[in-house]
């Protein structure tokens, strides 16, 4: 039996400029991605396509490290980073392993919004089968609430400093 898990983040973080300024900074897509996620982390692929090498998660004995594809996009006014491929070290053997995330951000008349949903679906690695399944799957809402909420930390203090050096320079 496979186990399930998700969390959601939401943002709303005020920005005392007006917003097509702030529109415009999103339109940065390489200068936001790597103000989000940690550019020792990142590795750019191609236009809009990178490699994010999530840090390192203890879950009970086991390391975990999720190394992620991501897609940036801009759709309806927003930049959405979307995950397009997972691969997991750490677990061993396991029969499937499937991250999904979607995120957004856009501009609004008070600041920034956006929203990251985190889901994870994985068969019960071997060397967890004697802890049941319910504290597997809280321990993974716990730990992906985790990641979600350094990465709203990042934007709230790395995305505002990127942005207001972004307005100094422009």
């Amino acid at each position: 039996m496979p186990l399930a898990f998700s969390a959601c983040q939401q943002l709303t973080l005020p920005f005392a400029v007006s917003g097509d300024r702030l529109a415009a900074y999103l339109c940065q897509e390489d200068r936001v991605v790597n103000a989000l996620l940690d550019p020792q982390q990142l590795e750019t692929l191609g236009a809009g396509h990178y490699r994010y090498t999530v840090t390192r998660v203890q879950v009970f004995q086991l390391q975990i490290q999720p190394i992620v594809e991501l897609r940036a996009s801009h759709q309806d006014g927003r930049l959405e980073l979307e995950a397009i491929d997972c691969q997991l070290e750490g677990l061993g053997l396991v029969d499937d392993f499937q991250l999904r995330l979607h995120s957004w951000l856009q501009s609004c008349p008070l600041g920034l919004e956006g929203e990251a949903r985190l889901s994870v679906c994985v068969s019960q690695p071997p060397l967890l089968k004697l802890i049941p399944a319910r504290v597997l799957e809280a321990t993974g809402r716990s730990v992906l609430a985790g990641i979600l909420l350094g990465i709203r930390n990042r934007v709230g203090k790395q995305l505002l400093a990127d942005f207001q050096a972004w307005c100094g320079d422009s």
